[in-house]
């Protein structure tokens, strides 16, 4: 550990293989989410980011053409080291750059403070998604 995190940004046919295996690590095996419910039909279509620490996957995220991002996932052992900020970041300026107005997530509970100091507001009341409480927030550009 201790190596410089890079951001790299691109689509499934790029980054999909070593995306798809850090979120079955975290939301399949860890969380204890369906692998049905983790995987769909949209990864084709978003950009993806995947942070790594040399060669090792530590983190990713997608954002869908409908400005929502989502499948944000880091690896245990690289939690609390900025890793989730920097793959935040660089989804929400892929946002910015292509013109959307605002992007849109669906935050796990415990998290809704995290995506807060980062300008997400909450929308709605708290609900259900694969047996994990989450809440609807967006930033507005």
């Amino acid at each position: 550990m201790g190596r410089e995190i890079e951001v790299l940004i691109g689509d499934w046919g790029q980054l999909g293989e070593r995306a798809g295996a850090l979120r079955h690590e975290v939301f399949v095996v860890e969380q204890g989410v369906p692998v049905e419910l983790e995987l769909d039909e949209y990864d084709a279509i978003a950009v993806h980011a995947l942070a790594l620490e040399g060669d090792t996957v530590v983190g990713t995220g997608r954002l869908l053409p409908d400005a929502h991002i989502g499948r944000m996932a880091v690896r245990a052992a690289h939690r609390g080291r900025g890793v989730g900020a920097m793959l935040l970041t660089a989804l929400v300026e892929a946002a910015r750059r292509r013109g959307d107005p605002s992007v849109a997530l669906a935050a796990q509970w415990h998290a809704r403070g995290f995506y807060r100091a980062y300008g997400f507001q909450a929308e709605g009341e708290k609900f259900m998604d694969a047996g994990i409480e989450h809440i609807s927030m967006r930033k507005v550009f």
